[in-house]
């Protein structure tokens, strides 16, 4: 008998998406930001909630309230930071303006680390499929060691580690995500990556960018293709069929629709990407979606997602 792979889906609608896009803002300007935590949820509820796996829709169940505790935290934080910086500025002097400026950016470099732990933290917990929470069972002491030997490799081979360090913070997060009793496991390699990369930047040079498409496309298969699920035992296998004139299609009209539509088109042209990135995902193998039960906490500090979001860095899995 032919076994049919578990597929995943997009169900987002352009129009809905900038609805709620255009309520948040309007929102938040008319509360001076305060309604900016209310609004990350609205996004993410609807976001997670379109997205299907195995016939069944995600859900996020993290609320403003808990976002806006989260949000006044991480506040208080960056701007303690930027306290910190401006009181060494005065005076101008050189050696104490450097000394501000290096304990502002080792802040910001200890800030990173914190945050990722603290938002798949939360994000994981806050997340359901099937009734199921998703948990991250992570350490924060092991991540911030991968971390800063990563960043400390990185700076003195001249950014070429940085392919090893990118693959290490992305096997050990997804490593410790679980969905109940169902473990995810990431088996991409450093050397795997720097060659996809290396290739990527050589061959869309010589070609004047045309090779990008493919770049893109090879990027997204090492990160779903490396990914697989552990299921009492077994394990199933990720894949994505992503093709490169997918990305060229999708990205040459999604770049005509913002620029003649002056920007109002960027919802529709986020959620095309979503739905032709996860639309093409799909689990080979005889996953059973009855067997998976309840195992993980519930936890509620969302500071540490707050803190990504006003660095601009993104969980993108």
């Amino acid at each position: 008998m032919e076994i049919i792979p578990t597929r995943a889906k997009f169900y987002g609608d352009g129009g809905k998406y900038f609805s709620i896009l255009l309520v948040n803002a309007l929102l938040i300007i008319l509360t001076l930001g305060i309604y900016y935590p209310w609004a990350r949820a609205k996004t993410l509820q609807y976001l997670y909630g379109e997205t299907e796996f195995a016939g069944s829709r995600f859900a996020f169940h993290g609320t403003g309230k808990e976002m806006f505790r989260g949000f006044i935290k991480a506040v208080i934080i960056i701007v303690a930071l930027l306290i910190i910086n401006a009181v060494f500025q005065v005076g101008h002097n050189p050696g104490m303006v450097f000394i501000g400026a290096l304990i502002y950016m080792l802040g910001i470099l200890l800030i990173i680390p914190l945050a990722i732990h603290g938002s798949l933290r939360y994000r994981m917990s806050r997340t359901t499929w099937r009734g199921i929470n998703l948990g991250y069972r992570g350490n924060l002491r092991e991540l911030l060691g991968i971390y800063f030997k990563g960043i400390f490799l990185t700076i003195i081979t001249l950014g070429i580690y940085g392919s090893w360090f990118s693959v290490n913070m992305r096997k050990y997060v997804t490593d410790h995500v679980r969905l109940g009793n169902v473990k995810l496991n990431f088996k991409g390699t450093g050397s795997d990556l720097f060659l996809v990369n290396l290739s990527g930047i050589f061959l869309s040079i010589i070609t004047l960018g045309i090779y990008t498409f493919w770049w893109v496309r090879n990027l997204n298969h090492f990160h779903i293709n490396n990914m697989s699920l552990e299921q009492d035992g077994q394990e199933f296998q990720f894949n994505s069929q992503l093709g490169a004139g997918d990305i060229f299609v999708v990205g040459i009209t999604n770049y005509f629709l913002i620029l003649f539509t002056l920007g109002i088109g960027t919802p529709w042209a986020l959620l095309r990407n979503m739905r032709m990135v996860i639309d093409n995902v799909e689990l080979q193998g005889a996953f059973n979606a009855e067997t998976v039960v309840q195992t993980e906490d519930i936890y509620t500090d969302a500071t540490g997602d707050d803190l990504l979001s006003m660095l601009d860095i993104g969980l993108d899995f």
